[in-house]
């Protein structure tokens, strides 16, 4: 069996610049084929909108699906799980899927659908990004034009859960990987401090705060966490709310959930206060002891905010290379293919995060 392909929820408020995310990811997808599947109800046109920023090597028509029969989470068995069994059954497969809900979706359900046993084995949520205005946020609203929030709720007539705006958002932090602030340009540095200690807050341990400017965000930041939300519902909050019947919420099948231990600590909830990212490469020599070196770049990471690093490493007496990835505070590293006999035994590890990281600091820990 081929790999899972890996699918990246979007989700948040009308107005918060989800489609703006998704065109920049789309414009610098980096080779990647991508298909996108749309839900933002009432927000007609959008697709060719985002067309107008992908490359043809990343998306085309034939890759954008518009679910326009309403809130996505209300629909799954109708809409969303024929749709995904429709892309996952294409001769040329996409690379990643990115779903764009409706302001008004719960994540929870759409989520917990990726278990169904008609896709499960073919696709995995490899993270929930909850887009928030920054602006309005920081203003005490969750939207910039709460008037059209309720203009779509009113257009969209399949919606069973008439959940205040209030346990919306809560819902969307509670499952979110990654918290984008957008429009952070219109804040000040008081503000964006405060709006991030309050998202904080509502989110998991480990969840990364990110803030930006148009959506920007490097697509490596963005793609490839690696979540599997899907088996992880315990910790991304229990539905508080009662939808109706015959949406499809109660044929779910019994998950197989992994209990983590995600408290509300935050130690590793690192906010990033730039809207511009850099990446730079550690080299260094062969490391004598695997397991101190990974927890040494587990806690660098916790010590800057990092937000991504990968890279390999040279293990003394292992002929293979020991690769390393790491989202966040979770470092996953395995042995995949030894060093060619020419090539030169040393490590290298690529650092990404937001402008202002101490290179030095940074370079300091890793070597030591």
């Amino acid at each position: 069996m081929s790999a899972k392909i890996p699918a990246t929820i979007v989700t948040g408020f009308l107005g918060a610049g989800k489609t703006t995310l998704i065109r920049h990811m789309l414009a610098n997808a980096e080779g990647r084929r991508i298909a996108l599947v749309i839900n933002e109800f009432g927000d007609l046109g959008v697709d060719g909108e985002i067309l107008k920023g992908c490359g043809e090597e990343s998306c085309s028509e034939e890759d954008i699906v518009e679910l326009s029969n309403g809130c996505i989470c209300c629909t799954v068995a109708e809409d969303f799980i024929p749709t995904l069994k429709a892309l996952l059954a294409r001769e040329n497969r996409p690379d990643h899927i990115v779903i764009e809900t409706s302001g008004l979706a719960l994540p929870q359900p759409l989520v917990r659908a990726f278990g169904w046993p008609e896709i499960a084995g073919q696709v995995t949520v490899d993270g929930v990004v909850t887009v928030v205005d920054g602006k309005a946020a920081a203003d005490g609203q969750f939207a910039h034009d709460l008037a059209a929030i309720e203009a779509q709720r009113r257009a969209d007539d399949t919606l069973d859960h008439e959940t205040p705006l209030s346990e919306l958002f809560e819902d969307q932090l509670a499952c979110a990987d990654m918290i984008v602030v957008n429009k952070s340009d219109l804040l000040s540095v008081e503000e964006a401090d405060r709006l991030a200690a309050e998202l904080r807050e509502g989110s998991r341990d480990g969840v990364q705060i990110v803030r930006a400017s148009q959506g920007a965000l490097p697509i490596e930041v963005l793609l490839g966490r690696g979540a599997a939300a899907e088996r992880d519902m315990a910790a991304r909050g229990e539905l508080h709310h009662t939808h109706g019947e015959g949406h499809g919420h109660d044929h779910h099948h019994e998950d197989h959930e992994h209990d983590h231990d995600h408290g509300h600590g935050h130690e590793h909830g690192h906010d990033h206060g730039h809207d511009a990212f850099e990446s730079f490469v550690v080299s260094r020599g062969e490391i004598a002891d695997p397991a101190d070196f990974l927890a040494r770049v587990g806690q660098t990471i916790k010590d800057h905010g990092i937000l991504r690093l990968k890279g390999f490493a040279a293990v003394a007496g292992k002929p293979m290379r020991l690769t390393i990835q790491a989202v966040g505070p979770r470092t996953d590293s395995h042995y995949d293919r030894p060093f060619g006999s020419d090539a030169t035994r040393e490590t290298r590890l690529v650092v990404i995060g937001a402008s202002g990281l101490d290179r030095a600091a940074i370079e300091t820990a890793l070597r030591a």
